[in-house]
């Protein structure tokens, strides 16, 4: 018997314009580069690099473009009212460009028509029409955006329909049904969807676009799919403009490993690019110098965390009794993290993961104590997995002794310059021991601007700086976050520095200091990242004194 044929699915990310519309995002055009390769490895089937002339970087792009086996495309709007498409200076920067595919938005709500654009509905419906005859008669694949369409189709059906009609017996292509306002839910995305393919638009020329100011964005991407559209478009994290768009990196998973989709549709993104879902959504947040959503679907790093020790207790006899889909398939990893909550189901599983078969009871107990006891002191282990690695290394006697620390001292002075600007600079000394051998370090604070980036970061440069024969193994750390809390308030207030490091490895670990003065607590979250980095990469203890 052989399978049912599958339906082809087509994936359209618009990161680089849609998303670039986010507060505080604006790419440069290497990083427009970047985050295009990324796309074409991942296997999406259109890239939306901008509005060519919108702005300098767009322009700068599209004179450049990015070498894509994706369909590379520009987005423009529909030709204005009492000028001819051929004449249209807008529309024609727009095909200047030079891509194979333009995607015009357009509106469909007459309330838009009439008051944004203040024209008559019947000049909207002309521009629509006219301005994609032009697209298909310069030979590009055409895509009309159906600006505000759901909220038109509610107001004014018949208008609504006439405008996407406008657009495909002209040769669009694609009609993308907009819900521009996110404010349109599944069930009226999926019975509106059903709508236009009754009036004759077939589901294999229709996409959706989502916004997720409901928080459901990429619900209703999946009910415009389930009522038969065939193009989803989205946005790597669900960057976008208020709430951002439907979620690419939720979207793509879902229809590779759910079912309905898993069996019904084809994708262009492999098995193989899949397991490299979180690095590219990691890319980006480090593109954006963001923290990554610990609780992303798929892809954040509590989104196959088993805390509970009875969740953990199961885990280890069938990962499947709490997750939905084996981590790896999306390029991500289990963690059962330790806290006060944890048992011994937890402990065991933890120690198994760093490679530690700890059989004896008084060992796992002893571990346990410990670890329960420094949380009662405001330590968390719960986000700090490295440093619980460490202190469960220590218990057992299994904790190479690469050097000692013999002292740090800190300092920040603040003062004014020349000009009578307050001005401030760290600098941090750090003495190590190593197999008998001191080793003083002195750095400051300065950042590559020229700026003081305060003694947190001269505490990392200074620690890092000379470590002898450890030097090497070490020269890859990254930090890439740092977070501060207060354990408990009043005059006998603790600080709790969790900070984390990458490597060149795509390694990514936490740990934890706590301390009354946050100086020190970070210095103790520091060195516990150092040792952790040496005993993951095999260093051999020389020794200290």
């Amino acid at each position: 018997m052989t399978a049912p044929q599958k339906d082809r699915l087509y994936l359209f990310d618009t990161t680089l314009r849609d998303g670039q519309q986010t507060q505080g995002v604006q790419f440069s055009t290497p990083e427009k580069h970047m985050i295009a390769e990324a796309l074409d490895h991942l296997g999406v089937d259109y890239i939306e690099g901008g509005w060519p002339g919108a702005n300098p970087t767009d322009s700068e792009f599209f004179a450049n473009p990015p070498k894509t086996r994706a369909t590379f495309l520009a987005f423009g709007m529909t030709k204005r009212a009492g000028r001819s498409a051929e004449n249209d200076e807008v529309l024609a920067g727009v095909l200047n460009a030079g891509t194979k595919a333009v995607c015009l938005v357009g509106k469909t709500h007459d309330f838009h028509v009439t008051t944004a654009l203040g024209i008559t509905l019947d000049e909207n419906v002309d521009n629509i029409a006219k301005s994609f005859a032009h697209l298909v008669k310069e030979g590009r694949e055409a895509l009309f955006d159906a600006e505000h369409f759901f909220d038109g189709f509610k107001a004014n059906p018949d208008y609504a329909l006439t405008c996407l009609k406008a657009a495909y017996d002209n040769g669009a292509r694609w009609i993308v049904l907009c819900d521009t306002n996110g404010g349109t839910l599944p069930g009226e995305v999926y019975r509106i969807t059903l709508k236009v393919i009754e009036s004759g638009i077939p589901g294999t020329h229709l996409g959706i676009h989502t916004h997720d100011d409901t928080g459901n964005a990429v619900a209703n991407s999946l009910a415009a799919v389930n009522a038969g559209a065939r193009q989803v478009q989205g946005t790597l994290n669900g960057l976008g403009e208020r709430c951002g768009n439907a979620n690419l990196t939720t979207l793509i998973p879902t229809f590779l490993l759910k079912e309905p989709y898993r069996s019904t549709l084809d994708t262009g993104v492999s098995e193989a690019a899949l397991s490299d879902l979180v690095k590219v959504s990691r890319m980006l947040d480090d593109i954006l110098n963001r923290v990554p959503l610990r609780s992303s679907p798929y892809v954040g790093a509590s989104a196959f965390a088993h805390k509970a020790g009875l969740h953990a207790s199961a885990i280890l006899k069938d990962p499947t009794t709490y997750e939905h889909i084996p981590p790896e398939t999306v390029g991500n990893a289990r963690i059962v993290p330790m806290s006060n909550q944890a048992g011994q189901s937890n402990l065991r599983s933890r120690l198994a993961d760093m490679g530690l078969d700890v059989s004896e009871k008084a060992d796992l107990g002893r571990i346990l104590d410990r670890i329960k006891e420094r949380e009662s002191e405001g330590y968390s282990y719960d986000t700090a997995q490295a440093s619980f690695e460490l202190e469960a290394r220590r218990e057992l006697g299994l904790m190479p002794a690469f050097f000692e620390v013999e002292r740090y001292r800190a300092t920040v002075e603040r003062r004014k310059d020349a000009k009578g600007r307050v001005i401030h600079l760290s600098e941090v000394t750090v003495v190590v021991n190593i197999a008998g051998e001191r080793h003083l370090s002195v750095s400051e604070g300065i950042m590559a601007d020229g700026s003081d980036g305060g003694p947190v970061n001269a505490l990392s440069k200074a620690l890092v700086k000379d470590l002898g024969p450890y030097s090497d193994l070490i020269s890859d750390m990254e930090l890439v976050d740092f977070k501060v809390r207060i354990t408990n308030g009043g005059t006998e207030a603790r600080t709790r520095v969790i900070i984390d490091h990458e490597d060149t490895l795509g390694r990514r670990w936490s740990t934890v200091g706590v301390s009354s003065n946050i100086i020190d607590a970070s210095f103790e979250a520091l060195l516990d990242a150092v040792l952790w980095k040496l005993t993951r990469d095999g260093a051999q203890a020389l020794g200290a004194e």
